[in-house]
């Protein structure tokens, strides 16, 4: 199993006058998580350095890019109309909360040469990254679309935004040095209409 992991409950009847307004609305959360992305960037880099020449990751770093991991994952779900609950402005596990990304603890220790030619290593990730991210934004789209004419969320694109989700979220973890492997394509379980 990847060490990040990404859970969202589907649920079929949604709000309106809430989806409507997505992108105004979520505004506070894009704000915050852009700051929070570039932070996670720079402790990144300084984990990058510490695992190159001691093999480890410093635990607070990887608290913190865990912690910001779980956070993007709630308001991206959010824009992107998987919930309509308000994401907290938590880096904290959310269990109540329908969208999760749980992370596995910090390693022991990392592979200092994967960690030294990660920017070469990630190239395959790169792509996916490219050709799926230009997918799941158009599934957003249609679910707009769907929700504010009927009410409804389709499980169909439900699974589209997932798939695209989880694995924006695992690659931005496999580069921000928070696993060693490849992040795997699939690995969502899929939801169909009651």
């Amino acid at each position: 199993m990847y060490p990040v992991k990404y859970e969202a409950d589907y649920a079929e009847e949604r709000k309106r006058w809430r989806t409507g307004f997505r992108f105004i609305v979520a505004i506070p959360w894009l704000v915050l998580g852009g700051a929070y992305a570039t932070a996670a960037f720079i402790v990144a880099f300084i984990a990058w350095f510490a695992i190159v020449f001691t093999g480890r990751y410093p635990t607070p770093l990887y608290d913190f890019n865990a912690g910001d991991r779980r956070f993007v994952a709630r308001p991206n779900a959010f824009l992107y109309l998987q919930t309509d609950e308000w994401p907290p402005f938590a880096f904290e596990q959310a269990p109540d909360f329908p969208i999760r990304a749980p992370v596995d603890p910090v390693p022991e220790r990392y592979k200092r040469a994967k960690t030294l030619f990660r920017l070469i290593l990630g190239f395959p990730v790169y792509f996916m990254l490219y050709l799926i991210g230009s997918l799941y934004p158009l599934a957003g789209m249609i679910a707009w679309f769907h929700i504010v004419f009927t009410g409804r969320s389709s499980a169909g694109t439900h699974n589209v935004l997932s798939y695209g989700l989880a694995y924006q979220l695992r690659a931005t973890a496999y580069f921000l040095l928070m696993t060693e492997t490849l992040p795997p394509i699939s690995g969502q379980e899929p939801v169909t209409s009651a």
